[in-house]
C-alpha cells in the first residue's frame, strides 16, 4: 500500500469524525435592539386604501410626521403618528415591546379616533427586514394582519400593512408608508 492510501484513509475518516460530531445549534438572535436605527424624528408620506375588503383601488394620502422615541434601553419604543390629508387627519400610536424569550417584538397600536388598542401583532426582523402578523377585525370580519418593515436604510424606510380574510392565503395591501429622516 502506498503512502498516499495511508493518506487518503486517514482523512477519510477524519471527514467521518467531523461529520458525526453534532454541530452547534447558534443562539437565538438577539433582536432586542433592532428597532434602534429608527429612533428620532421622521417626515412621513402615507397612502390608505379608502375601504378595505371591498374590492376597491380607491386610495387616499397623507402626510406629516412620525416620532420614536425608546425606552427602557430601547428594548420598547413609543411611535406617535400625525399625518393629515384630504381624507381627514390620523393620529396614532404603536408601543412595541421586545420579549426576550421569544425573541420577538410586540406591536400594540392605538389611535385617537376610537381609542381602541389594537390586537398586538408580533414577529422579528431577518436580514433587513421585519415582518409582524397578528389577528384582528375589519367591521364584522375576522382577520390576519401583516405588517412589513422594508428597504431601511438610515435615512429611509418603507412600510406596509395588509389584511387577509382567508388565514393569510391571500392579502390585500391597504396602507403603504414612506419614511425619510428629519
Amino acid at each position: 500500500m502506498t503512502r498516499s492510501f495511508f493518506a487518503a484513509a486517514a482523512l477519510s475518516l477524519a471527514f467521518a469524525a467531523v461529520a458525526d460530531t453534532p454541530m452547534p445549534t447558534p443562539a437565538p438572535h438577539d433582536g432586542s435592539h433592532d428597532f434602534d436605527w429608527e429612533i428620532g424624528a421622521w417626515k412621513t408620506q402615507l397612502k390608505r386604501l379608502k375601504r378595505p375588503l371591498t374590492g376597491s383601488n380607491e386610495w387616499v394620502e397623507y402626510e406629516g410626521t412620525s416620532l420614536i422615541r425608546g425606552v427602557l434601553g430601547n428594548r420598547a419604543n413609543i411611535v406617535e403618528l400625525d399625518v393629515q390629508g384630504p381624507a381627514g387627519r390620523i393620529q396614532g400610536a404603536s408601543l412595541r415591546l421586545y420579549e426576550p424569550q421569544a425573541h420577538r417584538w410586540t406591536l400594540n397600536f392605538f389611535n385617537v379616533n376610537d381609542g381602541q388598542l389594537t390586537s398586538p401583532m408580533t414577529g422579528e426582523f431577518r436580514d433587513g427586514t421585519g415582518t409582524f402578523f397578528g389577528p384582528d377585525t375589519w367591521g364584522d370580519k375576522a382577520i390576519l394582519v401583516r405588517f412589513v418593515i422594508s428597504k431601511v436604510t438610515a435615512d429611509t424606510y418603507r412600510f406596509e400593512q395588509a389584511f387577509s380574510t382567508d388565514s393569510g392565503k391571500t392579502w390585500e395591501l391597504n396602507w403603504i408608508a414612506t419614511d425619510t429622516r428629519v
